[in-house]
């Protein structure tokens, strides 16, 4: 039996060597290395993929929530709705912006944002709600969006965790997360559902204008070269990542299916364990799986994941440390806010590797010393 890898990049990028090495070698053939034709292919193939009109790439995922929030044109102490249950890149440029995070619960099935903590949290100094897809499946973005439209606030979509994944409202419309608010944001980190060899990064928007200024915003706030109208900074995705990316988006959908069946595995291998509970999917979301997490009540969670690595099988506690717990955070007192359902997420979730290169021996085993540990 292979090596189990929480995400196996190496056994992947082996199917699609040959692909890959070509467009790496074009690239280099035309050393256009930022901003090069590969990067507009890719740029234009994702945006077909998506149904949107504009994708502007970036340097990775972090800085396409940072560069979306500045082109909304907030201000010092601005309020920003976000949840506490999230990689902490979703309100870390909150604060480095000098907005105001507001964290808020998710829900305590799907795990994302509860869209009735939103509205309970909306105050004079709102100015944006931030979503968050995630572990794969899609925040409740009709309700959402409802919410938005009556406060009049944008809404910028953290969907690192979900790109692909579909988003159906209740009169049966399809679109894809990302697409829905007014900007989405990715990542294009290599442990993502689609993953570069590298750092990457990429925003979304129907909105010429505001396409325009997070075009600008990216590329030192200018338009024209040496005409800089605004202040931005430089994130750019290169152009050997944009290639490999462009092989990788033609089979992001087989990839999703992949790991779909790896979750039908475990679902099925967990159903009858009660100390599992396997991921909840939305009736309005399908799911990607980004994570495989499951919720493990009645054993010791901990003791479990320490079992598994001595094992030499990976899985990971995301996050064990929620957004307002955090540090950075001392400054809005956001410790002492009350926060349950979040509390009790991070003590009861963990991870089992979900990927596109899993064969069922490796998922048995995998199925086999989790069993142990809850049946010992």
């Amino acid at each position: 039996m292979r090596p189990i890898q929480m995400v196996d990049t190496k056994t992947q990028y082996l199917h699609i060597k040959d692909e890959v090495d070509a467009g790496i070698q074009a690239v280099l053939d035309s050393a256009a290395y930022i901003n090069g034709k590969a990067v507009h292919d890719f740029a234009n193939n994702l945006s077909s993929y998506l149904g949107v009109k504009h994708t502007i790439t970036c340097a990775n995922g972090t800085d396409a929530l940072q560069i979306a929030l500045m082109a909304l044109g907030l201000q010092p102490g601005d309020e920003v709705i976000t949840p506490s249950f999230t990689y902490i890149a979703t309100t870390e440029v909150v604060a480095l912006l000098r907005l105001t995070p507001v964290f808020v619960e998710v829900d305590k099935q799907s795990f994302c944002i509860d869209p009735a903590a939103i509205e309970k949290a909306i105050t004079p100094k709102t100015k944006a709600i931030v979503p968050v897809h995630l572990y794969g499946q899609a925040a409740n973005m009709e309700e959402i969006m409802a919410i938005a439209e009556k406060h009049g606030l944008p809404v910028i979509e953290d969907n690192a965790q979900a790109i692909g994944c579909d988003y159906t409202f209740s009169d049966g419309t399809v679109k894809k997360t990302g697409t829905i608010g007014t900007i989405g944001c990715t990542s294009f980190y290599p442990s993502k559902n689609l993953g570069a060899y590298g750092d990457g990064g990429a925003m979304f928007t129907n909105d010429d204008a505001l396409a325009e200024k997070l075009r600008m915003i990216a590329n030192h706030g200018q338009k024209v070269r040496y005409y800089h109208e605004m202040v931005g900074c430089n994130s750019r995705l290169d152009s050997i990542q944009a290639a490999i990316l462009d092989v990788k988006l033609k089979r992001l959908d087989q990839y999703s299916a992949a790991r779909q069946k790896v979750a039908d595995y475990y679902n099925n291998a967990f159903a009858e364990v009660k100390e599992i509970t396997t991921p909840y999917v939305a009736p309005y979301t399908d799911h990607v799986y980004h994570q495989y997490t499951m919720l493990v009540e009645g054993i010791d969670r901990d003791a479990l994941h320490t079992y598994l690595g001595e094992h030499k099988i990976p899985s990971m506690i995301y996050y064990p440390v929620p957004a307002h717990r955090q540090k950075m955070f001392d400054a809005f007192g956001s410790a002492n806010t009350e926060m349950p359902i979040t509390d009790w997420l991070t003590d009861r979730v963990l991870s089992l590797p979900v990927h596109t290169e899993l064969d069922e021996a490796q998922l048995e085993h995998i199925v086999q010393h989790v069993v142990n540990f809850i049946k010992a």
